[in-house]
């Protein structure tokens, strides 16, 4: 099963399918949204973490909210175990490739994101319900667009359980067994406890308790990043110049010849990319889709900067710290090649509680953020009946990954990821000129996000085709 799981994996993230899916895509909606994220990052940032809310508007969760669940979501072991596993398999290069990954995905992001509000709907219980799985058949009028939804549905459900349960419980296990000798069943029990109370009151629980921890645990985390560049700063410039070099000769891949190794090191940039800020993988549309917002250009703003935050601040911290110390040359994989970073960059056994306290925090919270994405799609495969069965197994999971060897669920997640982005990417290359139009319209009378618009007209509205053609045309 490994061995085939392998060969689907290469053929997913292959240097012929995915990689280029998801740049080009991400590339091409740069191109047609003007580069909205370069140009409006700031006012975007502005409305995110000081505005916060849409008075009255429809939703469940505030802006801020839907966020920090969105980033509760990626903000996990990606940022600590991914960004190394991606260096010790391409080099210093495969930072590189994350940058640009998330640089381009900021425009998937967005994209995904208003998406999900233009389409949102409401289950039989009255709360939101918005994301691929629903936008992707509303938005493209024909079986091809049910296909692409239900597909996507499928795989996330799927990907719950690997990259959002037990691929995070199996990581904090390990972390909490070698650092403190906690025996993994009692971690199992307790993490999977405390994730069961939270998920047993939906998204608002998730909401408020993302909303509590998620800033507080980055913000210590890219405290202690920064205190060790500090301390290195020396090194920094350097390691920035060997991070672009290596982009395309790749140091640390072994695949022998030059062309080798730089598919190599692009492979492993763009897959953990993904893996850690998950721009055009669809679900932090999801999260996107429960905020109280008036417009779902305002939700998208918010949006993308989730992947900022989680790549162009987090993962390259993290980059930075391993290789300014060295630890990236230290035969070491994983989140260990990061906690030997920190504990080379930061006096005593500081570094390494620090790295091991991150991980416990990022990937509790991405096993809520993840938990929410799965009952979501369950919601449009079965209906709300199968909610709360979801919830359940999901929780049981939790127990059964802290407690198991995960080797191959590793290479299950990334498959997942892959045909989970797939659906969703074709989308939004086929809806690109409705989220442009869209979106133009939108900042042409609000250009800073300041004013509190009255509530779209937009939604409602179920296809790009045929008698339900959008008024704006």
């Amino acid at each position: 099963m490994e061995e085939f799981l392998d060969e689907v994996s290469s053929v997913v993230w292959g240097p012929f399918l995915l990689i280029p899916l998801l740049l080009g895509t991400g590339l091409y909606l740069t191109i047609r949204l003007g580069g909205v994220q370069f140009l409006k990052l700031v006012p975007a940032l502005r409305l995110a973490l000081f505005k916060r809310r849409d008075e009255g508007a429809d939703g469940d969760i505030s802006h801020y909210q839907a966020l920090t669940t969105a980033l509760a979501a990626t903000v996990g072991v990606g940022n600590i175990a991914g960004v190394a596993t991606a260096i010790y398999w391409g080099g210093p290069g495969a930072l590189f490739w994350m940058w640009i990954t998330a640089l381009v995905g900021m425009a998937s992001k967005y994209s995904e994101a208003f998406m999900a509000v233009r389409f949102r709907t409401k289950d039989a219980r009255g709360e939101m319900s918005g994301g691929p799985q629903y936008y992707l058949a509303k938005a493209i009028p024909n079986r091809f667009g049910l296909v692409l939804s239900i597909a996507f549905a499928v795989f996330a459900v799927l990907a719950s359980f690997g990259i959002g349960n037990m691929t995070q419980s199996n990581t904090v296990a390990a972390s909490l067994e070698n650092s403190f000798g906690v025996s993994p069943w009692v971690v199992g029990v307790l993490v999977t406890l405390a994730a069961g109370t939270v998920l047993i009151g939906g998204i608002k629980w998730i909401g408020r308790v993302t909303a509590a921890f998620v800033p507080f645990m980055i913000v210590v985390y890219v405290l202690g990043a920064l205190t060790v560049l500090l301390l290195n700063i020396s090194e920094v410039l350097p390691a920035l110049g060997m991070i672009v070099t290596d982009a395309f000769t790749g140091t640390a891949a072994t695949g022998g010849f030059l062309g080798s190794a730089f598919i190599i090191v692009l492979q492993y940039g763009v897959a953990r990319g993904i893996f850690s800020n998950e721009s055009g993988l669809g679900s932090a549309a999801i999260a996107a889709a429960a905020a109280q917002t008036r417009h779902p250009v305002r939700q998208a703003m918010v949006s993308m900067t989730q992947t900022f935050i989680d790549t162009i601040l987090v993962v390259s911290l993290t980059g930075l710290v391993i290789v300014t110390t060295g630890a990236w040359q230290s035969g070491i994989e994983g989140a260990a090649m990061t906690a030997e970073g920190f504990t080379r960059g930061l006096p005593g056994e500081w570094g390494h509680y620090l790295v091991t306290t991150g991980v416990v925090f990022f990937a509790f919270s991405t096993m809520l953020g993840w938990a929410y994405y799965g009952e979501r799609c369950v919601e449009r495969l079965v209906g709300v009946r199968g909610v709360l069965p979801y919830r359940l197994v999901f929780t049981v999971v939790i127990l059964v990954g802290a407690t198991t060897e995960l080797s191959l669920v590793w290479t299950f997640s990334d498959v997942m990821n892959g045909l989970m982005a797939l659906p969703n990417l074709i989308g939004l290359v086929v809806c690109a000129g409705l989220i442009a139009r869209e979106t133009r319209q939108y900042l042409a009378a609000d250009p800073d996000l300041l004013r509190q618009p009255a509530e779209s007209t937009l939604h409602g509205t179920d296809s790009l085709v045929g008698p339900g053609r959008d008024p704006v045309d």
